[in-house]
This record gives C-alpha cells, structure tokens and sequence, in this order.
C-alpha cells in the first residue's frame, strides 16, 4: 500500500478538504448553517462545496441557531450525519438546550438504541477587534457536559484528521477552531486520512517542566520552548487536542518525571480546562511533584476590543517563557533573555492579527 502524499496546506484549508472527502464519501454527511454557501466559505472552510454538492447538501440557514440545530439532531437520529456550523461560537449559545439537553444524552436516555453521529463546528478566538461577544473561547461550557466530546485542534494535520474523525464518530462531537488556526500551515496527508481523537499529542520533548496547552496556545507554547530550548531548559510540550474525554495518563507520566507542570487555557483561567488538570495532576502525581503546578489563562473580565487592554489581556509566548522559567529554576536573566527574544519578534506586527512566526509550517 503507497503511502498518503503529505502536502503543505492551511488549517482552512484542511478542513475544507475533510469536509469535500466526507461528502463525496458518504451521502449521509451534509452540512447546515449560516454563511456554509457564502462566496467567502466561513473563513474558506467551505469554499466551493455548495456549487460542487448543491443546496440539499451545503444547506444556507436563516439566523435561527436553535432551529437548524435542532434540525440537524432530527437528521443524526434518523440516520444522517450532519455537519452543523457555527461562525461564532457565541451563536451556539441559542442552541445550548438543543446541544446540552438533546444531543448530548440521546444515547445515554435511549439505553444505547440511537446513537447521535453529529458535528458542531464552532469558531473561536481572538481578533479584528470583536470584543466581548465573538472572541471568546468557550471550551469549558461544552467540556463539562458528559456524552459530548469536544476537541480543539492546533495544527493544520489534526483540523483535517480529526475532523475526519469526528464525521465517522457515532457520538455528538464539538469542534472548536480558533480563527487563527485557520491559518497555520503544516504537512497534511492526502486522500481519506483520518487522524485518531485519542488524546494528548506530544510535540516537544525536555526534561525541566511538563507544559499542556490546546488549540491556538499550543503555538504561542511551542515558540516559548523553541526560546527556552536556546536557554538550556527543555520542556516536555504536549498540545491537548482533545479536552473530553480527557485523556491524561501521558502526561501523569510527564509530570512524574519532571516533578513541574504549567497548563495554559485558550480561554479564561478560572474553572477552565487547566483547572481540571491541575487538579488531576495533584492528586495523582502528587508525591513526585517538585513545585505546585501553575497555570495561566485569560482574566476574569469580558475581552477588551482595543488594542492597547487586548496586549494586557491575553497569554502570550513570552509570559509562558516567564513562568517555565520560574518553575525550573533556571536563573531570571535566562528566562527574561527567553522572553525579550519572542517579545521583540511579536512587536513587529499588531497584537490582534497572528505573526507570521506563528502561522508554520509545523
């Protein structure tokens, strides 16, 4: 058997591609929601699959976020397996009950005779000065909610396999794409390649500190070790990739070997992701911990719109540099190097568009 051509491509451009597989693959799959038949294609996510599939396929909505989600649970319980987007992640907060309430326990409710193979794309994340009602990153509302599983993908690899994925899952999957992994470009996999949404992924080996970050703050994570590394401290860097269910014996083993853990949420610190964590990590690797685990994440306030409170309200590469540096002990003049280093290379651009040291390829 050949295998799969690997060929550089964008997050969008990735999950445009799983989505054009799915369809051609399996007559099953159709997508639903507000701007799907859009000349700009949510982002280019869904650029030309309207014209290539028609509109039975690619289905253009009203603004009417409970009600073609809950069409879309109709279609999964009859057998289909549809793809619902969301631009914002802010809009599925109209279909809360729909999400919450019906897809997520179809399966628990009916003793395990109807399974809900649906797909919830939500948009989140930072930029073009949004604000306090579309940049938010609302991981943890979905994460909590058993019989939903909820990925966040970081690289351009993982939007197109693990979206693959999660079409092929019986079980209701949120899908949450930070806008500015949209951009990021990496190697991915030609054809039908399906990549597993079994947990952790493991980007970067070191001794000194365990570092777990998810979606667009596995890149920020991964230019801090790139910095460290300069440095002489290595960090053990996993991208989370899948936030429930949460898979964490990986990272116990981590963490059991370097006695250091710092977690970094996409979105608000408080109850996020990284609490969750934290916690675990404590009460299971608590005799080989040298230091108390840290974390960092957004404040507690809604998301500034200027620039100027956006550069003091969000987790950047050389904030995690600091705090690595810290917990390894490494000297202050090290780690403020490490940070200067990313500091001035981010300077080059505004605070509320992606550098182009953080787009890849990876």
């Amino acid at each position: 058997m050949s295998m799969p051509e690997l060929r550089e491509r964008s997050g969008a451009q990735g999950i445009q591609e799983a989505l054009d597989l799915s369809l051609e693959r399996d007559p099953s799959v159709f997508l639903i929601g507000e701007g799907v038949a859009d000349p700009k294609g949510i982002f280019g996510t869904t650029a030309g699959l309207c014209q290539k599939y028609g509109t039975e396929r690619v289905v253009e909505t009203p603004i009417a976020e409970n009600g073609f989600t809950g069409i879309a649970i109709g279609a999964a319980l009859l057998g289909q397996r549809p793809v619902v987007i969301h631009q914002r992640v802010e809009f599925a907060l109209l279909a809360m009950e729909q999400i919450v309430n019906n897809a997520a326990k179809t399966h628990y409710v009916s003793d395990g005779a109807h399974s809900m193979p649906l797909v919830i794309r939500l948009v989140v994340g930072r930029g073009w000065g949004q604000g306090p009602l579309h940049s938010q990153s609302l991981e943890t509302l979905f994460s909590y909610i058993p019989g939903l599983k909820v990925l966040m993908p970081a690289t351009a690899e993982d939007c197109k396999g693990m979206l693959l994925s999660a079409i092929e899952d019986n079980n209701p999957v949120i899908f949450l794409e930070h806008r500015w992994v949209h951009l990021v470009r990496g190697n991915i996999s030609s054809g039908y390649h399906m990549t597993p949404i079994d947990g952790p992924g493991h980007l970067w080996h070191g001794d000194s500190v365990t570092v777990v970050s998810s979606s667009y703050m596995t890149l920020e994570s991964l230019q801090a070790a790139k910095a460290l590394a300069k440095e002489g401290c290595d960090v053990d860097l996993f991208d989370l990739r899948v936030a429930r269910p949460l898979k964490l014996d990986e990272i116990f083993e981590s963490v059991d070997r370097t006695g250091r853990l710092l977690v970094i949420d996409t979105g608000w610190k408080t109850m996020g992701p990284g609490a969750e964590i934290v916690a675990r990590a404590t009460e299971y690797c608590f005799r080989n911990l040298k230091q108390p685990p840290r974390r960092l994440g957004l404040p507690d306030h809604p998301t500034p719109s200027s620039r100027s409170l956006a550069g003091a309200f969000y987790i950047r590469a050389e904030h995690i540099a600091l705090a690595v540096g810290d917990l390894a002990g490494i000297s202050p003049l090290a780690a403020r190097r490490a940070a200067d280093e990313l500091s001035v290379e981010r300077q080059t651009h505004p605070i509320d568009v992606p550098h182009p040291s953080f787009q890849g390829p990876f």
